[in-house]
């Protein structure tokens, strides 16, 4: 007999989901839900543990390395990135060199189109037509962003979905949203893996994702959000309560959902956007942004996320920085991604 007078093996009443409980009204669950993988704490540290993308993309990419070795063994060509690029942006052709270094690293033949800014629409789908046929390309990549005269979603809608390694084209989209096999946008796999290989647990947790764009945010909901156990079976994660916001959701209205977050994925493109008041102790937190601002001290131009790093890391239980964070293991999901389109794992 329980303490509330009702007999304990009354208390939990199991559900229709497999090793999920529901509790009896008045009675207080005292017990962490870790059905869906381990409960990571930091302990009685003061400072949230700093999630390292460097070291978890070389664990993606040393897999990688190992899966092309394989694949080769058994006669398989090697898998091939082309990138395209236009114009002279200078974090483009940053962006593109560690791309194709990377690449490289694991075993991927990769290559550099590049285009100059006056090129026309045409002209650009004219050449995306031509890889689109050419069996000896795995993956395409074209490089974002693009000059004003052309429009983004027209170019990324011509590279075949089967190539499609960026996950953009409308069909990857699309079938991501209704939980169907699909190139994950790079960005949103790395999040997730992040979040797998962490150990972080969504099952239940309140999530919020600050930032509504359709490459970044969109696909991190969709994936945070979907059963686990009829939608995605085998993920880690998911089961989530998502909660969408963005650069013009008004602060207080967004401190009100950061302060009920478990986790706080950030996505705007906004330096110090979430700051330590924001963020309740304990919450895991994601930054994704990426921002060049001027450094007082030295003069200099910095690299900086979306989130106040040196405040929230004092209150939150897991934080990614910037640079080191989700920036390495997007690259390395996007291999990931051209090894798929080398399989046709999908298509």
């Amino acid at each position: 007999m329980a303490a509330t007078g009702v007999p304990s093996r009354l208390l939990l009443l199991r559900g229709r989901r497999r090793g999920g409980f529901f509790l009896l009204p008045g009675v207080r669950n005292t017990t962490k839900n870790c059905s869906r993988g381990s409960c990571p704490s930091n302990g009685s540290r003061n400072e949230a543990t700093i999630i390292s993308g460097r070291r978890l993309a070389a664990q993606v990419c040393e897999e990688i390395q190992r899966d092309i070795e394989s694949w080769l063994t058994l006669g398989h060509k090697r898998p091939h990135l082309t990138v395209v690029l236009v114009g002279e942006n200078p974090a483009s052709h940053t962006y593109v060199r560690n791309k194709v270094k990377a690449a490289a690293a694991v075993g991927i033949c990769s290559e550099i189109i590049l285009r100059p800014k006056e090129i026309s629409q045409e002209e650009l789908l004219d050449l995306t037509g031509k890889l689109n046929k050419n069996s000896r390309v795995s993956g395409i990549l074209v490089q974002l962003p693009l000059p004003d005269h052309i429009d983004e979603r027209t170019v990324c809608n011509s590279v075949a979905p089967e190539k499609d390694v960026d996950g953009f084209h409308i069909f990857n989209i699309g079938r991501l949203c209704l939980d169907q096999p699909s190139v994950i946008p790079a960005t949103a796999a790395a999040v997730w893996e992040i979040i797998k290989r962490t150990g972080i647990q969504t099952f239940g947790r309140n999530v919020v994702v600050v930032g509504r764009s359709k490459n970044v945010g969109m696909p991190i909901s969709m994936l945070l959000h979907t059963d686990g156990e009829h939608e995605r079976p085998g993920d880690v994660t998911g089961d989530a309560t998502v909660t969408i916001t963005h650069r013009y959701t008004p602060k207080d209205q967004l401190m009100i959902h950061t302060q009920l977050a478990d986790i706080v994925i950030v996505a705007a493109g906004i330096p110090k956007l979430i700051t330590s008041d924001m963020i309740k102790r304990g919450a895991a937190v994601i930054d994704v942004g990426i921002n060049h601002i001027h450094d007082p001290v030295t003069g200099k131009t910095k690299l900086v996320g979306d989130v106040d790093f040196e405040e929230v890391k004092k209150k939150a239980s897991f934080i990614t920085p910037v640079p080191g964070g989700v920036g390495p293991m997007t690259v390395a999901m996007l291999l990931k991604n051209t090894l798929i389109a080398a399989k046709k794992l999908i298509y």
